[in-house]
C-alpha cells in the first residue's frame, strides 16, 4: 500500500577524546538520552511504557500530536538493543542504540531505529536515526486524511527536531554554551514503490 519511505539522518554532537566513551562524556549523556526517548520533542511525540518492563519488548504508546491541538495514539514495539563495537563509515566506533517497529492500529507499516556513535580515531561524537515506512491505511479516518495531507511533512520535521533536540539537550547537560548546533544531515532518503 503506498510509498514505502527509507530516510536516515545524522546529527553530529559534542566531541570528546579519542578512544572509548568517557565516563560522564557526550557519548554517555546522549545515550542516556536515547534510551529515555527525551531526543522526541513532545510537542510532537510523547511516549510512555512501563518503565519496569524489559528494554527490549517494551512496548511504548506514543502520542502522535499534531499542532498541539490533534492527537492519536500509537503503539511500537522495541524489537533490539545493541550496545556495540562496530566499523561505520569504515572506522570503529561504539554504537548504541535500539530499533522499535509499529504495531497494528499506528497510522504507519514501519521501523525506527535511533544510534549514538563514538568514533573511536578522533573522538567524535554522532546521533543517527534510520526509518523505514509506509502508510498503513489504518487507524481513525480523520486521522488517516490528516496523515495523507500532513504526514510525510511532519514525519520529515520529527526526524530533524529530534536531531536538533539530542544535539541541545547532550551540550546543555554537559554545560556546554547554548548555542546552535551544526544542523543535521541527509545520509539518505529513497522513496521506493511498494
Amino acid at each position: 500500500m503506498g510509498v514505502e519511505r527509507f530516510d536516515a539522518l545524522c546529527q553530529p554532537l559534542p566531541g570528546e577524546p579519542p578512544g572509548e566513551p568517557v565516563a560522564g562524556g557526550p557519548w554517555a549523556v546522549a545515550r542516556r538520552l536515547v534510551e529515555q526517548y527525551r531526543m522526541a520533542d513532545p510537542a510532537m511525540v510523547r511516549a510512555r511504557w512501563d518503565r519496569d518492563a524489559a528494554f527490549v519488548g517494551r512496548v511504548m504508546v506514543l502520542q502522535l500530536r499534531l499542532w498541539r491541538l490533534l492527537y492519536v495514539h500509537a503503539r511500537v514495539h522495541v524489537t533490539r538493543v545493541w550496545d556495540e563495537h562496530r566499523v561505520v563509515d569504515g572506522r570503529r566506533a561504539r554504537v548504541f542504540g535500539f530499533e522499535y517497529e509499529t504495531l497494528p492500529g499506528h497510522l504507519e507499516i514501519g521501523r525506527m531505529d535511533y544510534e549514538v556513535l563514538k568514533f573511536l580515531d578522533d573522538g567524535a561524537v554522532q546521533f543517527r536515526l534510520h526509518a523505514r515506512s509506509r502508510v498503513s491505511g489504518e487507524g481513525a479516518w480523520w486521522a488517516r486524511i490528516g496523515f495523507l495531507l500532513f504526514g510525510r511533512r511532519e514525519q520529515v520535521r520529527f526526524y530533524f527536531r529530534c536531531c536538533a533536540r539530542i544535539a541541545l539537550l547532550t551540550a546543555s547537560s554537559l554545560g556546554l554554551p547554548d548555542r546552535a548546533a551544526q544542523p543535521a544531515v541527509w545520509l539518505q532518503t529513497q522513496p521506493q514503490p511498494s
